[in-house]
């Protein structure tokens, strides 16, 4: 299953293991200007919703090696962007020599994420694995919000990309060249390809988990502070 979407507000998702918030981020919680939850996965903060895209993949039958994982789920990344006039390449850096103490997952490029000739990280993925099954997501890094960026982070956002993809305005359009090139490099290159994809949307019993789990959530953020909230929200 190959899911596509982005994110109504301005949201940070922190590591599964990051415990330790900067307390300005629990202040701009407190004050509505961004939403905290928590990834089931590993690594840093990423900031969504302000001008970037995000991508989940679940497969049933990896390979048992990890980073042989990687290279296989992130092929049809690479074919996408390659064709948008921005070839990308794993990082080489083992996890935490960039961008060390960093709370920023854009501020380090692992074996696990894509970035550009000039070494700046494009696209940052993460994984989860149960039973042999794995979930892999990451967030497409496009034109964040400059000032937002800033006021979290402490630092300038990556500067855009280049080429085709130097704007992104639009790219919630299901006719953005990102999106159909993404749609397309997954047809031909993800594991098992080539692939038939099916658009299928929540079915009602999947919306009514959705709804329930996020009726939890604002019951939430009105009983406890921004800190606990995130423990409950994945």
């Amino acid at each position: 299953a190959l899911r596509l979407y982005r994110w109504s507000r301005p949201t940070l998702s922190l590591g599964y293991h990051q415990r330790r918030l900067p307390p300005h981020w629990l202040a701009l919680a407190a004050d509505g200007l961004i939403d905290l939850v928590r990834r089931p996965t590993g690594g840093r903060a990423v900031l969504h919703g302000c001008g970037d895209l995000t991508y989940a993949l679940v497969w049933p039958n990896p390979p048992g090696q990890r980073l042989e994982a990687y290279r296989l789920a992130c092929r049809w990344l690479q074919h996408a962007f390659a064709a948008l006039e921005l070839p990308l390449h794993f990082g080489n850096g083992p996890s935490g020599s960039q961008g060390a103490g960093a709370s920023n997952c854009f501020a380090s490029a692992t074996p696990a994420d894509l970035v550009d000739a000039a070494g700046i990280k494009r696209i940052g993925s993460a994984q989860l694995w149960r039973r042999g099954r794995l979930l892999q997501h990451g967030a497409i890094l496009l034109t964040p919000e400059p000032k937002l960026w800033q006021r979290i982070f402490r630092e300038p956002p990556p500067p855009p990309p280049a080429g085709r993809l130097r704007s992104a305005l639009g790219v919630e359009d299901p006719h953005h060249p990102l999106r159909q090139q993404l749609l397309a490099a997954a047809r031909s290159a993800l594991p098992g390809a080539p692939v038939v994809l099916r658009p299928q949307p929540l079915s009602a019993i999947e919306w009514n988990a959705v709804e329930g789990r996020l009726q939890r959530y604002r019951e939430g953020l009105t009983l406890t502070s921004p800190e606990a909230t995130i423990e409950r929200a994945t």
